[in-house]
């Protein structure tokens, strides 16, 4: 059995009587029944996840996947390929937007190397998981073989392990790759049968003409390869990106050790989209922390039934709207343990017909 096979295999069901016990004590808070609204179905889902009625977010943090893409040949970017290593190298100084939004919530931020076209030397913050020096163009071939695609699975599941060990309570996905919206956009259409241009966005500023291209360039990608929108594997292999399949493999990693996952924007939710299809109980580890302006990311939400925490419009990826879930869900987990219930705090509860006080 592959380490793949292993880890999907260790995947649960949430908690249902952690769960239960969660939905208890949130209803038995000062407060209105429902009154934090989502806040208190999200810790109520932690309880599941973590398997315990009392769930902590203490170790937070944020990988972030990079990797190359050989379609950037086709001009579907509006930035040269080597932004992605320049980008990453900001991050490892702690520069990015990233390094900012985990600082202000107290996550960690560790950059995975998936498929950078560039040899980087061993850094703190840094594991180097390489694939190869960037995918294939997806025009002209599979972006990799399926070999390929498995290995970044399996590297990213193996990236959770190496921080989980440390300690880890939640995660966060963000991701860096100059061109990468183009392989997301693609997913996002073989999953969900949306039109190319209904589900094409500019990625970091496209001109007219360069979505024109960019539209084509998707379009005969998916007509060359028709990837079978059920395998997660097919559709990675042909059309995906190393750091999509890392993230992919963070969310099957994390869900088998019971973490809760914060799902970033527009290319993280391509790499839930395949870890779901490998497999669907995924989904309810998944936090879908913000919805993108990438208009192809509400298709995918849709596909996923996910509803995200946040509309900020935000596009910038890198694992910043994760960051800002992270937050809420620290916040969610803080008031099902630190509010006063109403016995507790020696306040009358709701009455109930009649005029008794709850509990009485």
């Amino acid at each position: 059995m592959t380490k793949l096979d292993q880890t999907i295999a260790k995947i649960q069901p949430l908690c249902t009587r952690s769960m239960e016990e969660a939905r208890r004590r949130q209803n038995s808070l000062t407060k209105p029944k429902g009154s934090l609204g989502r806040l208190e179905e999200l810790s109520v889902i932690l309880a599941g996840i973590q398997r315990t009625p009392s769930p902590v977010i203490r170790d937070k943090v944020i990988l972030t996947m990079a990797g190359d893409h050989g379609v950037v040949d086709e001009g579907v970017t509006l930035y040269p390929r080597e932004v992605t290593v320049q980008q990453v190298l900001n991050f490892l100084r702690g520069g990015g937007g990233v390094n900012v939004l985990a600082r202000h919530v107290g996550a960690r931020v560790v950059l995975v190397d998936m498929g950078v076209a560039h040899d980087f030397e061993p850094a703190e913050g840094l594991q180097i998981r390489k694939v190869a020096k960037g995918t294939a163009n997806m025009l002209r071939g599979s972006a990799m073989t399926r070999e390929q695609a498995v290995q970044s699975l399996e590297e990213g599941i193996a990236a959770v392990e190496e921080e989980a060990a440390k300690g880890m309570d939640i995660l966060g996905t963000g991701e860096m790759g100059i061109g990468n919206t183009t392989p997301s956009t693609a997913i996002a259409c073989a999953v969900t049968g949306v039109p190319v241009p209904l589900a094409t966005g500019r990625g970091a500023g496209l001109t007219d003409e360069g979505m024109k291209r960019k539209i084509a360039v998707i379009e005969q990608a998916l007509e060359f390869h028709k990837p079978d929108p059920k395998d997660g594997l097919d559709l990675l292999s042909r059309v995906g990106g190393f750091e999509i399949g890392g993230i992919a493999g963070a969310i099957l990693g994390a869900a088998s050790l019971g973490i809760p996952v914060a799902v970033d924007g527009y290319i993280s939710t391509a790499g839930a989209v395949i870890a779901y299809l490998l497999c669907p109980e995924t989904k309810n580890y998944m936090i879908c922390s913000h919805k993108s302006v990438e208009v192809g990311h509400e298709h995918m939400l849709r596909f996923l039934d996910a509803e995200p925490l946040l509309d900020l419009d935000m596009r910038l990826g890198e694992g910043t709207g994760a960051a800002l879930a992270i937050s809420i869900a620290e916040a969610s987990a803080k008031i099902l343990a630190e509010m006063a219930t109403f016995e507790s705090a020696g306040v009358s509860g709701p009455l109930e017909p009649g005029g008794r006080t709850d509990g009485e």
